[in-house]
């Protein structure tokens, strides 16, 4: 170092990378003025981990699978940065429906958000963009502005159970466009998309040259009636990497076990050097859970089908139960979900004058009935609210009353005649209709 360019004081700087990298829910979360009710015990349907309550438990068979290699001292090092072998070879097998997965093409993460982080990273350079749902978990907008890596929005269509927009999709796209991601079924909305649907997505992509980020956390997390189609099943010709792990079907999201499968059936990706990219990012954090990597042969071939089942008819069961008391509020228009853990709500915010925005309305909930719903400006969408349905059923009913009772409260009874009750409608008849055939499929009255 020359004299000249000796420092003479202190000169540290946060990189540019952290100074871009903000996590919007936490933002937006942390600037509430959410001050509970003393004389109610909080209820707070915010949080997508369905762990907190207790309720929801992880089968003996998993804990016994974790037991068993943690007594046999033998995961106790590094594994290679993509994953032991064997557990590669158990995802894919457990991946392995409706598309042949060769171990050869499963990446292992530190849970599916790593896996999200290292797609997009080696999909996309700063100054390009990837396409992301709205609504759409704040994740991607985390990952990709961190990176220099714009995001640029499709809209989702509630009125027709969430699916894409493909013609707004479509406009979306430009020669700066890296990747598209699809997360099918979805949070926040709890949709789950048609093969149809999917191939009505698929042909916007081939149509336009843009590789599909999958996110398929929820994967197999759909109710009664439903089927979970992945999107590399229904693919022919758009390479895709999908990404998935334990956290949410196997009810253990601290356990940080992901993984990211590499769909190439022409190639794309390993002539682009997608593949090899992917094996050099996963160098940076020297792989994932070891421990749970040598397990995961037991986790995805023990767990009953039954454990599955019981998950997500709780689920669903929760789900009729919100969706037929909110049904019932003025003001409310929830949208029956088809799986995952979520159901989005529709507030018509001009029957609640007094609140100038769902924000407002969420912090003044809080400060009344002690019930916390995550506003939907946490997934870039006005007037809606995030209900989480993993409480037991006895805090949902409760919170759903307090719901209720609030808006009677603060409902104005003025006619409203503006675009946004119109949508109200739709939803209604949509969410109505939904429910319907829901009932019609398993007997149960809504």
């Amino acid at each position: 170092m020359s004299p000249s360019t000796v420092r003479r004081q202190w000169e540290v700087a946060s990189s540019s990378t952290a100074q871009n990298t903000h996590n919007p829910i936490r933002s937006i979360v942390e600037n509430l003025r959410l001050e509970p009710n003393p004389e109610k015990p909080m209820i707070a349907l915010s949080i997508g981990d369905p762990t907190v309550f207790g309720n929801l438990k992880p089968p003996v068979e998993v804990i016994d699978a974790v037991q068993e290699c943690l007594t046999s001292f033998r995961y106790n090092g590094y594994a290679p940065s993509t994953g032991y072998q064997e557990a590669r070879d158990a995802v894919a097998q457990y991946s392995s429906e409706g598309v042949t997965v060769n171990p050869q093409d499963v990446v292992l993460c530190s849970g599916c958000s790593c896996a999200l982080d290292l797609c997009i990273t080696v999909l996309a350079n700063a100054g390009q963009n990837i396409l992301v749902p709205r609504p759409g978990f704040s994740i991607y907008r985390t990952l990709a502005e961190g990176l220099g890596i714009q995001v640029k929005f499709y809209n989702l269509r509630p009125e027709c159970g969430w699916e894409v927009d493909t013609a707004h999709l479509e406009e979306q796209i430009d020669a700066s466009t890296a990747a598209l991601v699809v997360n099918n079924p979805s949070n926040p909305c709890g949709s789950v998309y048609s093969r149809q649907h999917l191939q009505e997505i698929l042909r916007v992509a081939q149509a336009k040259f843009v590789p599909i980020i999958a996110d398929e956390i929820y994967e197999h997390m759909v109710f009664p009636g439903q089927t979970f189609h992945s999107l590399a099943s229904v693919s022919e010709d758009v390479p895709i990497l999908s990404c998935s792990g334990l956290t949410k079907r196997f009810l253990v999201p601290g356990w940080r076990m992901g993984w990211i499968i590499i769909h190439d059936r022409h190639g794309i990706f390993e002539e682009s050097g997608v593949r090899v990219g992917l094996q050099r990012l996963s160098q940076r954090i020297i792989g994932s859970n070891t421990l749970i990597q040598g397990a995961l042969a037991g986790i995805l071939t023990r767990t009953p089908q039954k454990f599955f089942e019981d998950t997500v008819n709780t689920l669903q069961c929760h789900a009729k139960i919100a969706y037929e008391m909110l049904s019932m509020v003025k003001g409310l228009t929830p949208v029956m979900p088809s799986g995952a853990m979520y159901m989005m709500v529709c507030v018509n915010m001009a029957q609640f004058p007094e609140f100038q925005s769902e924000l407002h309305f969420v912090e003044q909930m809080v400060t009344e009935e002690s019930v916390f719903c995550l506003p939907s400006k946490c997934f870039d969408y006005p007037n809606y609210i995030r209900l989480v349905l993993t409480v037991p059923e006895e805090q949902l009913r409760e919170a759903c009353q307090r719901i209720a009772d609030f808006c009677e409260r603060h409902h104005s009874h003025s006619p409203n005649t503006n675009a946004h009750a119109r949508i109200s409608d739709k939803l209604t008849n949509y969410s109505t209709a939904h429910a319907l055939i829901t009932v019609k499929e398993d007997g149960i009255r809504p």
